[in-house]
């Protein structure tokens, strides 16, 4: 029965993650070079050794060879003259050639050894010359000086061939020699060919290696992956709708489907968010009508009570001044009482007018100079600023884009609360700084009075929340309230510094150009003991 492979090992290899495609990769390349490697390394190590055979025994051994035979020469010359002669002084080359004949073959023995053909040569080219020593040079060399030998002239026949054998075995030997060199030049060159062509076959397999690693990385890990931040490239820039394909090994097809899950997740979450942004927007919407309606109630309801509340203060005082002092205690007391609760009336609604003014009626932005808005305010109040004796310090103000009219507000709100909420029997002592922070100008109002107790560092800025009773103090509540939203409307902050004991610290930042205000901005109403 015949089983097919290929469908089971199609889904096999689909598992595989880029770690294992790498692994079995790397480890393809690396068996490849290291056989590569070991083929290499064998071929140089036998063309080392070719080399140094041809270098150091077979082109030595022919020269020493070559020059054995020279001291040969060397040893006939001297005992032919010698015994033709008898001049001893024929006997000098002969020794020498002796001494260098024992030194050539003992160096040429070395050479040869692990030769045996070579070795027979050599022994052959010995027998020789022990046969021509034995028979000529040594009888000849023993003769006495003075007088020819008779050796010379009877042997020379016999010498001359005994030399002629010798030298036939050493011009064999030295062909045979020179035969083993050419055949090791021919071996180390068909050895460097084969070094040569298998090194190029060896960067043919690297670049080979290399194109199909960076192909298979290009289309087993680039291409997929630049696949995927296309497709995340898509959904980021707004196309939800676009899927994620998987592609590629198996980690990177897993990262594909998560990311397509995070991508229906967030599908999900921005048609949530969608639909709460369109009930928030249409709660919005509601929010800034109502509040437009609820300022311009205020506004009209304070500025349609002004007449009204004219009168009834009008008559009451008409009242106290023609019939005080006619009627008896009660009625006068309750004279003062009308007139007491009509005058703070009209000033309650006068500065709820005002308040409602803030961020719906204004002058256009323009540059202004704080510290003229701050010499006209301090004119404005220099009536308490008499009465209290305060001391008013300031630092150098800046010049910056906002509406004159509500500054002047706003600085006289503050050093006014710093004015009336002093210690008794302490004479007010007031310092304005300022102080620039990048593109922010940072203010602080800086008092030595009653202070405000951190618990109540909120409360202050909500309209008509007041912490004293209006028989300490008088005021509506409405000057801190009226200073916030005025810092807003000109994009700043406003606070009271809680690490500040000596008294009272009301700091607050302004930049140096408001951002736009095309509509009167919505605020949270806030207040102070005012």
């Amino acid at each position: 029965m015949t089983i097919d492979e290929g469908p089971s090992r199609a889904p096999e290899l689909s598992t595989w993650t880029t770690r294992r495609w790498l692994r079995v990769g790397v480890a393809v390349a690396m068996s490849v070079l290291v056989l590569l490697g070991v083929t290499g390394a064998w071929v140089l190590g036998r063309t080392e050794s070719i080399s140094t055979n041809l270098v150091d025994v077979k082109s030595p051994a022919l020269t020493t060879s070559i020059r054995l035979e020279s001291s040969m020469l060397n040893q006939e010359t001297g005992i032919r003259g010698y015994g033709l002669t008898g001049t001893p002084d024929f006997l000098e080359p002969y020794n020498q050639g002796l001494t260098e004949q024992k030194t050539y073959a003992k160096t040429l023995s070395g050479l040869l050894q692990g030769n045996a053909a070579r070795l027979r040569d050599l022994k052959a080219v010995e027998d020789r010359i022990e046969t021509w020593q034995t028979q000529i040079a040594r009888p000849i060399a023993a003769s006495p000086a003075g007088r020819p030998s008779p050796s010379a002239t009877q042997d020379a026949g016999k010498g001359k061939a005994a030399f002629d054998a010798m030298r036939v075995a050493m011009t064999t030997q030295q062909d045979r020699l020179r035969a083993d060199r050419v055949a090791a030049r021919a071996d180390l060159a068909s050895t460097m060919r084969l070094r040569n062509w298998l090194f190029a076959a060896i960067a043919v397999v690297i670049v080979a290696l290399a194109v199909i690693v960076f192909e298979a990385l290009r289309r087993g890990i680039n291409a997929p992956l630049e696949r995927i931040g296309a497709d995340a490239r898509a959904i980021a820039e707004g196309d939800f709708g676009h899927s994620i394909t998987p592609t590629g090994p198996a980690d990177l097809r897993r990262l594909s489907d998560e990311i397509e899950f995070m991508r229906r997740r967030l599908v999900r979450a921005l048609d949530f968010s969608e639909e709460a942004r369109a009930r928030l927007d249409a709660q919005s919407a509601d929010l800034k009508r109502s509040n437009a309606e609820l300022e311009q109630f205020a506004y009209v309801a304070s500025h349609d009570l002004q007449e009204p509340l004219r009168k009834v203060s009008s008559f009451t005082q008409l009242l106290q001044r023609r019939y005080s002092g006619q009627l008896d205690q009660r009625a006068d007391q309750y004279i003062d009482f009308a007139v007491d609760g009509a005058n703070r009336m009209q000033t309650l609604i006068n500065d709820l007018l005002d308040f409602s003014r803030v961020g719906r009626v204004h002058h256009a932005l323009q540059n202004v100079d704080l510290n003229t808005v701050m010499k006209r305010t301090l004119t404005a109040i220099s009536v308490s600023i008499e009465e209290s004796g305060a001391v008013i310090t300031r630092d150098e103000l800046p010049t910056l884009v906002a509406d004159s009219t509500q500054m002047g507000m706003l600085w006289q709100n503050l050093i006014g609360n710093a004015i009336k909420f002093r210690r008794a029997g302490e004479t007010p002592a007031i310092h304005v700084s300022a102080e620039q922070d990048g593109d922010l100008w940072r203010f602080a109002v800086t008092d030595n009075g009653i202070g405000i107790a951190p618990e109540y560092a909120e409360q202050v800025f909500v309209i008509f929340q007041r912490l004293h009773t209006k028989d300490r103090f008088q005021g509506s509540g409405i000057g801190l309230a009226m200073c916030k939203k005025i810092v807003e409307f000109h994009g700043g902050t406003i606070a009271v510094d809680p690490d500040y004991t000596d008294g009272a610290r009301i700091t607050f930042s302004l930049a140096h150009v408001p951002p736009e205000t095309t509509e009167a901005q919505p605020m949270e109403a806030a207040g102070t003991a005012n």
